[in-house]
């Protein structure tokens, strides 16, 4: 028997225009799956700390928990079903009660090189001032272009947009996922292919939260689930576990499949781009956890102490 439910699917998100968007992505999969009508759905929003603070760098109120805390206290205290995320900003952690076990089908993982005057990144003159939000970025710039000013550039899309027609920087990064799913891809000037500019991890899924004994959502995820991002993900997060990872921890990383193999890329940079550290592992798809944990152990293996260091 399909899951009917007697009462609206809550579906919890953030406010943001590209938060609503991933999460009708997702009530469009499930009415697809179940033949049900927009009715059986409700999206409730729900404001974060991440998106109440904006005049702060993420570093100095928190981290990945920023956007998804209060998400995941209404899913508990069962004001909401389910929760959807961007994948990019979740802690490798849930709260003891909930589960991550649902992913949609990955958009583009790369970069987004944005502005209005400049075509590329290696077309950007010397000292120009980039505008970015992103440890990782922000490190990875430093590493590849000293010459640049960084300065911090939080906000959506929207703003962060009007914040280069303000001025205010001459160039920024955004994620293509979002700018697609957004219908927004003309705003990249060029995409950052990932051999130049290594993605964070997870960017570019989504992921779906449950309450663990919640069967009908159980039920209901189960049919919408992307299988190869879910195999993809858990190399990735279980190498961000590994490290330790959060906001304030310059790291990327990016697992790909090609039939039964998983390859696993890694970067981790100390913040001021002064030193970069790459790995890559390769194994059978069944491994990718364990590939995740090793590929870690043999970055740490080569960073000096305090390599996360910001002093």
């Amino acid at each position: 028997m399909l899951p009917s439910p007697a009462a609206p699917l809550n579906i919890g998100t953030r406010g943001s225009p590209l938060a609503l968007a991933q999460a009708h992505e997702t009530r469009a999969r499930l009415m697809a799956a179940f033949g049900l009508p927009e009715e059986a759905f409700q999206i409730v929003v729900i404001k974060t700390t991440g998106d109440r603070v904006l005049d702060r760098p993420l570093k100095e109120i928190g981290g990945k928990g920023l956007f998804t805390k209060e998400i995941e206290e209404a899913l508990l205290a069962g004001s909401i079903d389910i929760a959807v995320h961007s994948m990019k900003d979740m802690p490798v952690a849930q709260p003891e009660g909930l589960l991550l076990d649902t992913y949609l089908p990955r958009e583009d993982v790369r970069d987004a090189f944005v502005s209005p005057h400049v075509a590329r990144l290696a077309d950007l003159p010397q000292g120009a001032v980039v505008g970015s939000s992103s440890l990782r970025r922000r490190a990875q710039l430093a590493s590849r272009r000293p010459d640049l000013q960084l300065v911090e550039f939080r906000g959506n899309v929207q703003t962060r947009m009007k914040k280069l027609e303000d001025g205010v920087a001459v160039a920024t990064f955004l994620a293509m996922a979002g700018l697609n799913r957004l219908g927004m891809a003309q705003v990249a000037r060029s995409a950052i292919e990932v051999d130049e500019m290594l993605p964070a991890v997870a960017q570019g899924a989504i992921g779906i939260e449950r309450r663990a004994d919640d069967s009908r959502a159980a039920e209901m995820l189960a049919a919408i689930h992307h299988g190869e991002t879910g195999l993809r993900l858990a190399a990735e997060r279980a190498y961000l576990a590994a490290l330790d990872g959060s906001c304030e921890t310059p790291i990327a990383g990016l697992a790909t499949l090609e039939g039964g193999t998983l390859t696993l890329r890694g970067e981790i940079l100390r913040p001021d781009g002064s030193e970069v550290i790459t790995g890559q592992m390769q194994g059978p798809v069944a491994d990718g956890a364990a590939l995740g944990q090793a590929l870690a152990r043999d970055l740490l293996a080569q960073a000096p102490k305090g390599f996360f260091d910001w002093r």
